[in-house]
């Protein structure tokens, strides 16, 4: 599997990339989010809301693990970091093929619920502001949006 690499200035660099990020996302994309608290997740995640014409301000669904958003495609953004039971059948699955673009937080804590075909972006801290993104995909679909994107 190919790693690919961006370098990010500054969260208003890292929402324009998202942006355009976002053009080239279709029904039942699954991005995975990995990153300490503050790398850049939700700026990330309000980039790509934007890129899908949501007008409605995106916060991080820490408290409510799931929030839905309503654009070109529909965004499921989640954060499963409060989970308790990795194991609990909450319906991801519906997310995953509901017909819009899932973003899971911490996809780890439910790492065995997870479709075999993904994306998965860490976002590390390289600096105050500087940010490096590590895109890793699995499966064709996602090697080919990362070939289209870089």
């Amino acid at each position: 599997m190919q790693v690919y690499e961006w370098i990010s200035k500054g969260p208003e660099e890292t929402f324009r990339f998202a942006e355009k990020f976002a053009s080239l996302l279709q029904e039942n994309d699954l991005i995975l989010l990995e990153g300490d608290l503050g790398a850049g997740k939700t700026t990330f995640t309000k980039g790509i809301a934007a890129g899908l014409g949501i007008k409605r301000t995106v916060s991080s669904p820490t408290f409510t693990l799931i929030k839905e958003y309503h654009g070109r495609l529909p965004l499921y953004h989640m954060d499963v970091y409060r989970l308790q039971d990795s194991y609990e059948d909450l319906g991801f699955d519906e997310y995953f093929e509901g017909g819009g673009v899932t973003i899971v937080e911490w996809s780890k804590m439910i790492q065995e619920q997870l479709p075999s075909e993904y994306l998965e972006v860490t976002i590390t801290r390289q600096g105050d502001q500087i940010r490096k993104f590590e895109f890793k995909p699995e499966g064709h679909r996602y090697e080919s949006l990362c070939k289209e994107l870089f």
